[in-house]
């Protein structure tokens, strides 16, 4: 059973996220305005038909995450291992020259990154 109010909480963090309006957001996934106002007020509970507007609209948005908390949002993809790296990268260069990989550093948009020596 979906818990209204940790729900309203959810679905006003990726509103929040994407700096929208209640409206725009309705819009934006082709719902009546007033059904996000219901729901962001506790009125009501959301439809399936909701939450999969919701989920085709915004990939990012994972179903579990949304329904139960359970998991992040944005979904945070798998960071690549330092040997797929390199073997994509390596094969790539193969065909350029005949290079050995010194070290590849990866930079993600919080600021931070990680640096692979090979």
């Amino acid at each position: 059973m979906i818990n209204k109010v940790e729900f309203s909480e959810r679905l006003q963090e990726i509103i929040d996220f994407n700096n929208l309006s209640a409206s725009s957001f309705a819009d934006r996934i082709g719902v009546q305005r007033s059904s996000i106002s219901h729901i962001l007020s506790l009125r009501n509970k959301p439809s399936l038909d909701f939450i999969l507007k919701v989920i085709k609209e915004y990939p990012d948005v994972e179903l579990y995450w949304l329904l139960n908390g359970k998991g992040s949002y944005p979904s945070i993809p798998e960071t690549p291992s330092k040997e797929s790296i390199s073997s994509t990268m390596e094969s790539s260069l193969n065909t350029e020259a005949k290079n050995e990989i010194e070290r590849i550093v990866i930079f993600y948009k919080d600021g931070t990154f990680k640096n692979f020596k090979n």
